[in-house]
């Protein structure tokens, strides 16, 4: 039985006296009804100070990327065993913000998923499809490829100890919403692609949802039988929309 997850992803926002006040918010909301596994990913400059917020709380701690070198001269990156030494357990990786903003590839986003698990760090890989791809009728074509990538790179047995997130481009940030059918029909397909290689890792692995998810939509979107939770953005960073999504697994 997959157990749901939520994890927030707070972006490039935030201050010291804001992650304080959300992190006690959630400390303080989150009890024992909540079925999902919940985490929190603030910007790199926050992660100690989160951390230690987080002492004596069940909630996991992330990071938003990671850099695909372990160390050396690679100026304003931050490496997975940095990153695993400042307390953190999951990474995200690929977001479609670095793809399509900062141009990372389908290579880049493999080997950064690699160096997240080489530091023994849980990634939380990224794909999606944009508008125009959806409106081409590109969508598997393309999540195909962007898993493929790592697959190829790391192995089917790569995703092992992996979350998956799909995000579709054109629903992050611009309150539209794949419809719970739209979504469920794409976490199929990953589920699926996944199990032609390895039907064990295919039933257990996770498979989020990212997109304009909110407390009035994540249950009925939850409820789909291959959406296991979600990746939220905007939401997260309000402690009691973050805490409905949280409680929206039945």
């Amino acid at each position: 039985m997959r157990q749901y997850m939520v994890a927030g992803n707070w972006k490039m926002n935030g201050t010291q006296e804001s992650a304080d006040s959300l992190i006690a918010g959630l400390k303080s909301g989150l009890d024992g009804s909540v079925k999902a596994t919940v985490v929190v990913c603030p910007s790199y400059v926050f992660i100690g100070q989160v951390r230690q917020a987080l002492v004596g709380s069940s909630i996991g701690l992330g990071a938003q990327d990671v850099c695909d070198q372990d160390q050396g001269a690679f100026t304003g990156e931050v490496s997975g065993p940095m990153l695993k030494e400042a307390g953190c357990s999951y990474i995200i990786i690929g977001h479609s913000e670095r793809r399509h903003v900062y141009g990372e590839s389908d290579a880049l986003t493999a080997a950064k998923f690699a160096a997240a698990r080489r530091a023994g760090l849980v990634p939380i890989l990224c794909v999606g499809e944009t508008l125009e791809e959806r409106e081409n009728g590109t969508t598997e074509q393309v999540v195909e490829r962007q898993l493929n990538a790592v697959i190829e790179l790391e192995g089917i047995e790569g995703l092992q100890n992996a979350v998956i997130a799909y995000e579709p481009v054109w629903a992050i940030g611009t309150g539209k919403t794949a419809t719970p059918d739209q979504a469920q029909a794409v976490h199929a397909f990953i589920r699926q692609s996944i199990a032609d290689k390895d039907a064990n890792i295919a039933d257990s692995i996770q498979i989020l949802y990212g997109g304009s998810v909110k407390g009035d939509n994540a249950a009925e979107l939850f409820a789909q039988a291959d959406i296991d939770g979600g990746l939220i953005g905007g939401a997260a960073l309000k402690v009691d929309d973050f805490l409905a999504i949280c409680r929206a697994p039945a």
